[in-house]
């Protein structure tokens, strides 16, 4: 098999890339690195491996046979979209459009990592996929929550329309080794600040929740339903429902920090709940999280105090 990750050189994209390599695929990683970086796929040695530096909102050929592309190429942090609002627009739309072009001229499967964020800030809790969200168009969240749904729609377009086969992943919080320390999440902006004894942010009054998937998980996640026969969106996450104050303070007890936490405004439409129904992954792909949070931090703290050393 022959699989393009988009993306390829990010968080997700390049663990992605591990586990196909290891499942016997010929990968090709294709990044343009505004996000991304070669850090991430440099222990890669194997010679099924090629990567491309290309910018996914510019047409892209090849010659032999494509079978899989997962399509994870976008900013997917607060501070990068916030920063990067025209090319997370574009890449969404633009980059879209282009990998489902290859995939139709190539016949081959498609999969879109979408995301939570198309729930916006929900009115129900858990969130199934038939939730159509509550979603702020014109906020500062809108370019990158926008952006995911447009490329939902252009991908069922392309399969109602021109039969691709096609696969939409609705990602929702993940963690592991490779994070950017300075993304602006909350898992590496926790972590960083507790192994620097400084004061952790949360913002709000802490009682907003998320649920925290480990990457190996995700990225299992991801593969199945790549493999599975099913069109419509799935949602991949952990339903573990944690409050922002709770994981603030699980940081510090796994750090053993002297932190203290100190309370910001909450930012613009910031979602108060997040939570996924994942019985339909259950259902289809027979899958859900294995990795508890505590094994899952103590591997991504190790990782980044590995950056301090």
């Amino acid at each position: 098999m022959r699989s393009i990750v988009t993306g390829g050189a990010g968080f997700l994209g390049s663990h992605l890339c591990d586990l196909l390599l290891k499942n016997g695929h010929y990968v090709i990683c294709i990044d343009n690195l505004v996000t991304g970086n070669t850090r991430n796929i440099d222990h890669i040695t194997s010679d099924r491996f090629t990567y491309l530096k290309h910018d996914v909102t510019k047409p892209i050929y090849f010659g032999d046979k494509i079978d899989y592309i997962f399509h994870l190429a976008s900013p997917a942090s607060p501070v990068d979209y916030l920063e990067l609002p025209i090319q997370t627009l574009k890449v969404g739309a633009l980059g879209t459009y282009n990998m489902l072009g290859l995939a139709k001229e190539q016949g081959a499967r498609f999969l879109l990592a979408s995301t939570s964020e198309v729930y916006g800030d929900p009115l129900v809790n858990p969130q199934p996929e038939s939730y159509w969200g509550n979603v702020n168009p014109i906020g500062p969240r809108g370019v990158y929550d926008e952006a995911k749904r447009y490329a939902e729609a252009i991908t069922m377009a392309y399969h109602n329309h021109h039969r691709v086969d096609t696969r939409i992943a609705r990602i929702f919080n993940t963690y592991g080794p490779r994070m950017r320390a300075g993304d602006g999440r909350v898992v590496p902006n926790f972590i960083n600040q507790a192994l620097k004894n400084e004061d952790i942010t949360v913002y709000g009054d802490g009682s907003q929740t998320r649920s925290f998937c480990y990457v190996s998980d995700l990225i299992e996640g991801l593969y199945r339903l790549m493999i599975a026969d099913f069109n419509e969106p799935v949602n991949i996450g952990n339903p573990a429902e944690l409050s922002i104050l709770g994981f603030a303070n699980e940081i510090i007890k796994i750090t053993n920090s002297s932190s203290t936490i100190v309370y910001r405004n909450l930012p613009i439409d910031d979602p108060k709940i997040r939570r996924p129904d994942i019985s339909r992954a259950k259902e289809l792909l027979n899958w859900e999280p294995k990795v508890d949070l505590r094994s899952g931090l103590e591997k991504t703290i190790q990782y980044f105090r590995n950056d301090f050393d």
